[in-house]
């Protein structure tokens, strides 16, 4: 007889049944314990190195793309052939080829018989037509046979590492383009991957020469890597991606490590990831240990369970066993049924109750998923789309642009340049109209419009829209009717004004013949403001599709060019800023009508309306000393060719130390201060004009421009308190801020340059 606390068991019972199944059960536990131990380590190690295989392809494909993307820039300027080219023109190209792609250090430019035609250089100077003859220079040789050129890695004063990359041109008379290229960038790579504490990656050339690592000085070195066991295997592996001959091997100061490789094509390089197996393997003995105490822990909780209460258990147990493997199974209608007056009676209960639970919350789980997808595919069309319509948009008055300039190169009739001129000015226009709705959209997602609401008769607006469109309706043959009303709104009036023009401006679009109504109604205390047109309709499956981002109707409901699509996606955006509810009813083939409505304000005896600064003429600009500082030389030597045009005198530089030297011998602070908001060297516009007001002790009228429209920095313009204009700024937006702020710092004596007028 066994006796365990206060239950006995028969010693025959025990030693026959109970002992050889806790026995069986510790063994087992044991083996399949040591296999998780064996698989975890196998599958630690395995996903260690393909992390790591990973790093390493991520960081090649980096590289390889490092390398290409100088290619394709160099191809465009190679494929000119020289004798249909000027060395000037070359020397422009090339130098745009140096802002475009910083990492090129230096480009010679030889012609199809191998004579130096074009050098330039970041450190020395420019050499045009020096016909040194570089014919048997390997670059030139290995150019024109293969087309193109990659050069072994050098070091320029023995501390950044360079390569010569060569391209020959399609055509023979192109010659070959040969630029160095300052590879700091493989550094940048390499040292940002990283592989646990002390793991780290490094790139070999094609001699297995080290290129790159986190420590320079063994780049420096010249250290010769062929040594290393990894090394060798992965070069003599090639372009085999699936081979891993090598995954525990010694790093160059001899510690084991866990490696991996991948090949950078075309260059021949490879790149390495490691990490110490002792950093490795840490968490693999910490787990095993940890493990092993749950093993045994486990193996005493059995052995306790099994003796107390295997005979009490065993019958309610294979209940639930075989009625939870058919829930498993996903049978969810399943019930258990077990009546024993006890806890498996309530945990039969328990069990139902969760069976209920899944399936319902599978069903309702389905139709998520389902509903979920749904959306992603339609965000995943609406993404395309605006990248295909953006685009297309885009190089439309850009393809023209193109096409115009080329012409006008040619022309040299007074009457034909003029005409050019205004086509080359109204596809700029195009362009800046996409530009400028694109920065509405950008405004909108920001949060940066707050409206201003104040009480104003609705006349306003609807005269304001009846000026706007009268002549453009007249010239398309459609009537358009404003009918003016005594009522007055409650609303932002500057951002009301805009959704307003922007639904009769669609209506006017896509009206080809009748007219277009304009009028409003009082409904209880709302105002309902509608805009009415005989159009070709909007059909019921595209109602809710016309209000996103560049989605335009296709067919027959959609005659002419039509707009941007962005139209209705400011105005639906605008009501929803507002608060005010936009209504569609349409029929095809027939019209559309769009109402917004408005909350509804009580008359009042007079209405001030927004103030709009007159701009002066361009005598108030002459002798003007106006500071304009851009580190881009297009943009500074264009918009400092218009401001001397007005009669400004200008003093132009590319950044704010160059601004003060400058200005070191003036004896006044400088009439206004124009910066580009993106300055060299990490710098901004705000810092540039901050720093000659306080050299001056002035507030300086000033005012920022920039290309940059996201949403983070049209805020932090705004936190600034600077006016920030868009590029491309137009001459006339130019002239109406320089007027506003001299005009207002000449009335305000020493006071500072105020804002420009609120807009969207």
């Amino acid at each position: 007889m066994t006796t365990i606390g206060r239950y006995q068991f028969s010693g025959t019972l025990f030693r026959k049944y109970i002992a050889p199944f806790l026995s069986v059960v510790f063994v087992v536990l044991l083996i399949n314990g040591l296999f998780e131990i064996v698989f975890l380590y196998q599958d630690h190690r395995s996903s260690l190195i393909r992390v790591q295989r990973e790093q390493a392809e991520g960081a090649a494909a980096k590289i390889g793309q490092f390398i290409g993307e100088i290619e394709r820039q160099i191809g465009w300027i190679t494929q000119l052939q020289w004798s249909a080219t000027t060395n000037d023109q070359r020397h422009f190209d090339g130098s745009r080829l140096l802002r475009q792609v910083p990492a090129i250090a230096d480009l010679i430019q030889l012609d199809s018989a191998g004579k130096e035609q074009l050098r330039i250089s970041r450190v020395a100077l420019d050499v045009v037509a020096s016909q040194a003859d570089l014919s048997q220079e390997p670059a030139f040789i290995e150019a024109m046979a293969k087309r193109v050129y990659y050069g072994p890695v050098y070091f320029r004063h023995e501390s950044e590492p360079h390569m010569t990359l060569a391209l020959a041109g399609a055509h023979r008379d192109a010659g070959v383009s040969i630029v160095e290229i300052n590879l700091k960038l493989i550094w940048d790579v390499v040292s940002a991957i990283k592989v646990g504490e002390r793991g780290h990656a490094f790139v070999i050339d094609a001699q297995g020469r080290l290129i790159a690592h986190p420590d320079i000085n063994l780049v420096l070195r010249y250290s010769d890597m062929t040594g290393l066991a990894q090394v060798q295997a992965a070069r003599a592996t090639g372009t085999d991606a699936l081979a891993e001959p090598i995954q525990v091997a010694s790093d160059i100061g001899g510690r084991s490590v866990l490696t991996a490789s991948a090949l950078v094509a075309p260059l021949g390089w490879l790149v390495f990831v490691e990490l110490p197996t002792q950093e490795a393997y840490a968490p693999l003995y910490v787990a095993i240990g940890r493990s092993g105490g749950l093993l045994l822990a486990g193996v005493a909780l059995i052995l306790l369970s099994g003796l107390f209460f295997a005979h009490r258990i065993i019958v309610p147990i294979r209940t639930l066993h075989g009625s939870a493997a058919r829930l498993g199974s996903g049978d969810l209608a399943q019930r258990i049924s077990i009546k024993s007056g006890d806890e498996f009676e309530a945990l039969a209960d328990q069990f139902n109750n969760m069976a209920a639970r899944l399936q319902e919350s599978y069903a309702n789980l389905e139709r998520k998923v389902e509903e979920r997808t749904h959306q992603l595919e339609l965000a995943n069309l609406a993404k395309s789309r605006f990248l295909a319509a953006a685009s297309h948009d885009l190089r439309q008055p850009l393809h023209a642009l193109t096409l115009f300039v080329a012409q006008l190169r040619n022309q040299v009739e007074a009457a034909e340049r003029a005409r050019l001129v205004n086509r080359i000015d109204a596809s700029v226009a195009a362009m800046n109209e996409l530009f400028n709705a694109l920065l509405d959209i950008s405004k909108l997602e920001a949060g940066l419009l707050v409206p201003e609401i104040a009480e104003f008769p609705i006349a306003h607006l609807l005269r304001r829209v009846e000026m706007t469109f009268a002549e453009v309706s007249r010239a398309k043959g459609l009537s358009l009717r404003v009918v003016q009303s005594g009522l007055w709104a409650r609303s932002d009036v500057i951002l009301l004004e805009r959704i307003l023009l922007n639904l009769v401006s669609n209506a006017v679009r896509y009206t080809v013949e009748g007219g277009v109504v304009v009028g409003c109604r009082r409904r209880g205390g709302r105002l309902r403001v509608e805009v009415w047109d005989s159009g070709p309709g909007i059909p019921e499956e595209q109602r809710q599709n016309i209000f996103g981002e560049f989605y335009r109707l296709a067919g027959p409901q959609a005659p002419g060019p039509g707009g941007l699509g962005l139209g209705l996606a400011i105005v639906d955006r605008l009501c929803r800023l507002l608060g005010h509810p936009i209504e569609l009813s349409s029929t095809v083939n027939k019209g559309s009508r769009f109402c917004i409505t408005v909350p509804l304000a009580a008359a009042q005896s007079k209405f001030m309306a927004p103030s709009v600064v007159p701009e002066v003429g361009i005598d108030g600009l002459k002798g003007r000393l106006i500071v304009l500082i851009d580190d881009d030389k297009l943009a500074l030597e264009g918009m400092g060719g218009l401001l001397e045009k007005w009669g400004c005198r200008i003093v132009a530089v590319c950044s704010q130390e160059a601004a003060l030297t400058d200005l070191a011998g003036c004896d006044r602070p400088p009439d206004l201060i124009i910066s580009d908001y993106h300055l060299s060297d990490g710098k901004s516009g705000v810092d540039a004009i901050k720093q000659l007001r306080d050299v001056f002790q002035a507030a300086i009228p000033a005012f920022l421009v920039s290309g940059d429209t996201a949403p983070r920095r049209l805020r932090e313009a705004q936190v600034s308190g600077f006016p920030l204009l868009y590029k491309p700024v137009s001459p006339m937006t130019l002239r109406a801020i320089l007027s506003k702020l001299l005009h207002s710092h000449d009335m305000a004596g020493a006071g500072q340059g105020q804002a420009m007028p609120r807009a969207l």
